[in-house]
C-alpha cells in the first residue's frame, strides 16, 4: 500500500479535497492566505494538466502509428478499426437508449422550479454537427495545422496513412518501423515519469474543485446530480466490469482494481484528452492488450467513445425540459437520441464540452437556453464523472477488442502486482 501509486493519488484527491473545502468554508475570505493558496493550487494543478496533455499528441501519433506497423498484415488492421469502431458507436447507442429508458421511469426534475435559479446565458455553438463535415474534415489541408491544435481525428488520420506507408514498403520499411517502436518506448517511459507526479497533480487539482466549488446551486438540483452521478458510478462500477467479464472471463473487482489509477485521474482532471497516457499504460501493462489494439483504440476512443457525455446530455436535456413544465413527447426521443449520438461524437475531450453538447441540445428543441446557466454552475461535479464513464469504457472496450482479436494477454501475479505499484 506504501508504495502504491493509487494509493498515494487517492490520498492526493482526499487530502486536496478536504483542504479546499476548508478555505471555502473555514478559513475567512479576507486572509491572504486562503487567495494565494487557490491560486497556487489552480496554477500548479494547470501545469500538471498541461505536462499530461504536452504528452498526448505525439503520444497519439507515434503509438498508432507503431501499433499499424505492428500488424502482422493490412487486412487485419481493416478487420480491427472496423471492430474497434462498430462497438464504440454500439457503446454509445446502448448508453442513449439506456438513459432514456431510466430518465422517462424517473422524470427527473418534474416538480423542480428551475426558472427560480436561472440567469442569463450566451451560447456560441447553436447547430447540431453535420456528420458529412465531420467526415471530410477528417483528412487535414495543413498537418502542422493540426498537430499544433490537437485536432484528434485529423492526427489520427494522418497516423494510419504513415503506418499504412511504411508497412507498404516491406523490409525496406524496418528502419522507420524500429524508429517508430523506439519512439514509442520512450514515450512510455515518459508517461511513467509524468505519472509519478500524479499525487502532487490530483491533490493540486482537489483543493481548486473544492475551494471553489457553488454547493448554493448545487442543493437547488440535488435530485439531478444524484441521478447524473448514479448512473455514471454504475456504469463505470458495474456495467464495464460485467461486460469485460462476460467476453475475457476477467473478474469485475480484478478489473476494477486495475482501473483505480484511471478513474482517480480522470475524476480530478475531467479531460478524456488528458487521460489518455493514463488510459494507455492501464489497458497495456494492467490489462495486457497487445500495444497494437492499444495504440490505435484508446486515441480513437478518447476521441469518439463519448458514451458518458451522451449519458449527461440526455439526463440534462430531459431534467431542463421536466423542469420548466415542457416534458419532451414520445415522438421527439429518437431525434433527441440521434442529436445526442451526433454530439457526443463530436464532442471535445476536454474540461466542459458536456456543457456545449446540452446547450445545443436545449436550442434544438425549444427549450429554455437560460437554463443553461444552473446546468453548468454543477457541471464541474457532473463532468467529473462523466470522464471517467468514457475513459473507463475506452478501456473495457479495447479490452474486449483485444480478446476478440487474439491481442490480449493476462499477466502473472507477480507482474500485476508490479504494474498496480
Amino acid at each position: 500500500m506504501k508504495n502504491s501509486l493509487s494509493a498515494k493519488v487517492f490520498l492526493g484527491l482526499v487530502f486536496g479535497l478536504i483542504l479546499g473545502s476548508m478555505i471555502q468554508y473555514v478559513i475567512p475570505p479576507t486572509w491572504a492566505v486562503a487567495t494565494f493558496t487557490t491560486e497556487a493550487a489552480s496554477g500548479l494543478g494547470g501545469m500538471f494538466v498541461s505536462m499530461i496533455k504536452l504528452i498526448v499528441v505525439p503520444l497519439v501519433f507515434i503509438s498508432i502509428t507503431c501499433g499499424i506497423c505492428e500488424l502482422k498484415d493490412l487486412s487485419s488492421f481493416g478487420r480491427l478499426g472496423t471492430k474497434t469502431f462498430s462497438f464504440y458507436i454500439i457503446n454509445t447507442i446502448v448508453a442513449i437508449a439506456g438513459t432514456l429508458a431510466i430518465v422517462t421511469w424517473l422524470e427527473p426534475g418534474v416538480g423542480v422550479n428551475l426558472g427560480a435559479h436561472a440567469e442569463s446565458v450566451t451560447l456560441a455553438a447553436t447547430e447540431t454537427p453535420n456528420m458529412w463535415q465531420m467526415v471530410i474534415n477528417i483528412i487535414p489541408s495543413n498537418p502542422f495545422q493540426a498537430f499544433a491544435e490537437g485536432d484528434m481525428l485529423q492526427i489520427i488520420f494522418m497516423a494510419i496513412m504513415t503506418g499504412i506507408a511504411i508497412q507498404a514498403l516491406d523490409k525496406r520499411g524496418g528502419p522507420a518501423i524500429r524508429t517508430f517502436k523506439m519512439a514509442n518506448e520512450v514515450m512510455m517511459k515518459l508517461i511513467t515519469l509524468v505519472m509519478s507526479l500524479a499525487p502532487y497533480g490530483v491533490f493540486f487539482l482537489m483543493i481548486s474543485l473544492g475551494a471553489t466549488l457553488d454547493t448554493t446551486k448545487m442543493f437547488a438540483v440535488a435530485g439531478y446530480i444524484a441521478l447524473v452521478v448514479s448512473m455514471f458510478i454504475f456504469m463505470f462500477m458495474v456495467v464495464y466490469p460485467v461486460v469485460v467479464y462476460l467476453v475475457t472471463g476477467i473478474k469485475p473487482l480484478t478489473f476494477i482494481k486495475h482501473i483505480r489509477e484511471q478513474i482517480m485521474f480522470s475524476l480530478s482532471s475531467a479531460s478524456s484528452n488528458a487521460t489518455i497516457p493514463v488510459t494507455m499504460r492501464t489497458v497495456t501493462e494492467k490489462l495486457g492488450v497487445s500495444k497494437g489494439v492499444a495504440g490505435f483504440g484508446v486515441p480513437l476512443g478518447a476521441t469518439m467513445n463519448m458514451s458518458g457525455a451522451a449519458i449527461y446530455t440526455t439526463i440534462a436535456v430531459i431534467f431542463v425540459a421536466n423542469a420548466y413544465g415542457m416534458p419532451m413527447t414520445a415522438d421527439q426521443m429518437l431525434p433527441l437520441a440521434f442529436t445526442v449520438l451526433l454530439l457526443s461524437i463530436g464532442a471535445g475531450g476536454v474540461p466542459g464540452g458536456g456543457i456545449v453538447s446540452i446547450g445545443i441540445c436545449l436550442h434544438t428543441f425549444g427549450l429554455p437556453i437560460e437554463a443553461l446557466a444552473i446546468v453548468a454552475a454543477v457541471d464541474r461535479i457532473c463532468d467529473m464523472f462523466c470522464t471517467t464513464a468514457n475513459v473507463v469504457g475506452d478501456t473495457a472496450i479495447n479490452t474486449i477488442v483485444a480478446k476478440t482479436e487474439g491481442e490480449i494477454s493476462a499477466p502473472n501475479e507477480e507482474e500485476l502486482a508490479t504494474a498496480r505499484a
